[in-house]
């Protein structure tokens, strides 16, 4: 899993600096302005990975509570206009001295913690309303509401799916979890069908050619990218889409810019690394010593997983477009940070086994 890690953090920096430095140039006249921010995100985040990876995972049980609680404090510090900081009609970040994060991000470490300690502290009760279902899914709303209100529906949506996969794993009955999708349908269908710009996505993901120079400009482009790329790819530092037709090519479509200059063999390399580190994942979760270490490592492991099944979806136009980042691949600290602390509590999980509690 480590070695996978590394390689898709160094293809990261190399395809940062090659989707960004075209952008870097004409915004600050400094091609590698993103590539240095993205070496300084990733120093701060293996500090951070080396870390967890040593401390014993079951230490932070006791830490549940203070997360969670943190996370939230930082969710409501996002709509404060001093702290706060809004970009692209969202307020997602916030501002702390030379340091800006986005607490989206770091929600899905706080309800996975939460949900680890929790279904493991009533594991013999787990298939019951009141102390297996209801408590874990109204934490999951809590944070995911939150999220939305930012708006940011591609994180609250990963969230749900964090929180489901996690409780059917652990055993909550299925009649609890599809009630709840019943439920939540008509919110999603609020959620998308209320807002124009989510309407318009979702016109768009069903035909984008309808209007090839507005809305569908960045998935038409997604595909002429990984299209043009071919078995082979054009190559490092070559590709024509990131020459500002794709907006924003160094984050939430950087996979599109590498199927463009890796080609195939590069995408197939990304993709079964990214599938190398999910199978360790599951594997060290299997293998933990006692049921936090199962439910963390799981939840670490989607984490990684869902988003970058996410991304990749909605770059090859199978998902409407949302703005996740691809883990250790596109440009942005709090991701970036978010990823390497989940491979670090991984770390932490694999290197302490022991006799199951």
């Amino acid at each position: 899993m480590m070695v996978a890690v590394v390689v898709l953090t160094a293809i990261g920096l190399v395809m940062v600096f090659s989707a960004s430095s075209s952008l870097a140039d004409k915004r600050y006249a400094d091609s590698a302005y993103f590539l240095k921010r993205q070496a300084m995100h990733l120093g701060v985040g293996v500090l951070v990975m080396l870390a967890l990876a040593r401390l014993d995972y079951g230490r932070l049980h006791k830490m549940t509570y203070p997360i969670l609680v943190g996370t939230v404090v930082a969710l409501l510090l996002v709509f404060i206009p001093v702290v706060g900081h809004k970009a692209g009609g969202a307020y997602r970040w916030v501002n702390l001295l030379f340091i800006r994060l986005q607490p989206g991000e770091l929600a899905k470490l706080a309800l996975v913690f939460y949900l680890a300690y929790s279904l493991s502290s009533h594991q013999d009760q787990v298939k019951s309303f009141s102390r297996g279902f209801f408590p874990n899914i109204a934490v999951a709303c809590v944070l995911t509401f939150l999220v939305v209100l930012e708006p940011d529906l591609g994180t609250a949506v990963t969230l749900m799916a964090l929180a489901s996969i996690v409780l059917f794993v652990a055993g909550t009955r299925f009649t609890y979890l599809g009630a709840m999708g019943l439920l939540a349908l008509p919110v999603l269908g609020l959620l998308l069908f209320k807002v124009n710009w989510r309407l318009e996505r979702m016109l768009t993901f069903l035909n984008p050619w309808a209007d090839p120079k507005g809305t569908g400009w960045q998935i038409i482009h997604s595909f002429l990218a990984l299209g043009s790329g071919g078995f082979t790819g054009a190559g490092l530092s070559a590709s024509k889409q990131k020459l500002f037709y794709l907006p924003e090519p160094h984050t939430d479509f950087i996979f599109s810019v590498l199927g463009e200059e890796l080609g195939f063999w590069g995408v197939s390399l990304v993709l079964g690394l990214f599938m190398v580190v999910i199978w360790r994942g599951i594997k060290t979760a299997l293998e933990a010593r006692d049921l936090f270490g199962t439910y963390l490592a799981l939840g670490c492991t989607l984490v990684i997983g869902l988003q970058a099944f996410v991304n990749v979806a909605v770059v090859m136009g199978l998902l409407p477009t949302k703005g996740l980042t691809l883990p250790f691949i596109s440009y942005g600290g709090s991701s970036l940070l978010v990823n390497l602390a989940c491979v670090g509590l991984l770390l932490s999980v694999a290197s302490h086994k022991g006799k199951r509690a």
